[in-house]
């Protein structure tokens, strides 16, 4: 399918992108990262148009097309556009040119996993009647950017540790990598707690309840306590540092477990997703 190969191109460009980076933090030169988000935009672009022509493909395939967010194939190549995105975002709104280096591979990694999938996982297949809701669109959507943000502060967490260690290092002061955390999070949890409403009101609508204690539903709701306590650390107990940063890696760690635990780990009600 078109779809598909431009996606693959996209792969490419994407692993441009996050070389140019390197070659920024290895050499300093800011020509690198110019270059390297004039890949990550032109990939993110293409990207975004081969998950249109994926659901214009769909109408071709089946009597009813739809969205591509229903199986696990779809749900990758439409996360690593969202964290394509989310860098991109933080990027022009913060200026700092050292996230290129750290955010570009998990875009990399999610389309690459997602193009070594079987070729019967990444066909376009008819909905299953619990997923043919207008709900579909806004629940997974929310979700994955909420996801995508949270990558950004995990990514950051993850730096803030590693910079603690060191005395002189291309990345920004430690408060400023604390602050970019909370940002990221700040963005992802109201976007979280959006996708778990608009959750419950397609699951009343699929299922006849609007809680029913699934494993995703269960992991979701792990997730949204871990960073709402991140949250109340910060702006109640004073938290920043550290302890705030290990808590963004555990809150991602939920989000991971949520995303992928529940496909490979735990069956339920949401394991086709």
């Amino acid at each position: 399918m078109l779809s598909s190969e431009i996606l693959t191109y996209v792969t490419f460009v994407y692993g441009l992108s996050f070389l140019l980076f390197m070659l920024y933090y290895l050499t300093k030169k800011n020509g690198f990262v110019t270059a390297g988000d004039i890949a990550a935009g032109v990939g993110c672009a293409a990207h975004l148009v081969a998950i249109i022509i994926r659901w214009i493909e769909s109408y071709r395939i089946l009597e009813d097309g739809h969205i591509p967010l229903t199986n696990l194939y779809e749900s990758l190549i439409v996360f690593s556009l969202l964290l394509t995105l989310t860098y991109l975002i933080f990027r022009w709104k913060t200026k700092y040119a050292f996230l290129g280096a750290f955010m570009m591979p998990l875009p990399l990694l999610a389309l690459a996993y997602a193009s070594l999938m079987p070729d019967v996982e990444r066909s376009i297949r008819p909905l299953i009647p619990a997923l043919q809701s207008n709900w579909l669109t806004i629940h997974v959507l929310t979700c994955f950017f909420s996801y995508a943000a949270f990558a950004f502060s995990f990514v950051v967490a993850i730096l803030y540790l590693w910079r603690k260690n060191r005395e002189k290092s291309i990345l920004p002061p430690e408060k400023t990598l604390d602050e970019l955390i909370y940002r990221g999070i700040l963005v992802g949890m109201p976007l979280l707690t959006i996708g778990i409403i608009t959750g419950s009101a397609w699951a009343h609508y699929a299922w006849g309840s609007y809680w029913s204690w699934d494993p995703k539903e269960t992991w979701s709701l792990v997730t949204w306590i871990v960073y709402a306590l991140f949250l109340h650390a910060r702006l109640m107990a004073g938290w920043r540092g550290r302890r705030t940063a290990v808590l963004s890696i555990i809150g991602f760690l939920a989000v991971l477990f949520t995303f992928f635990g529940v496909n490979f780990v735990i069956s339920g009600l949401h394991s086709y997703l």
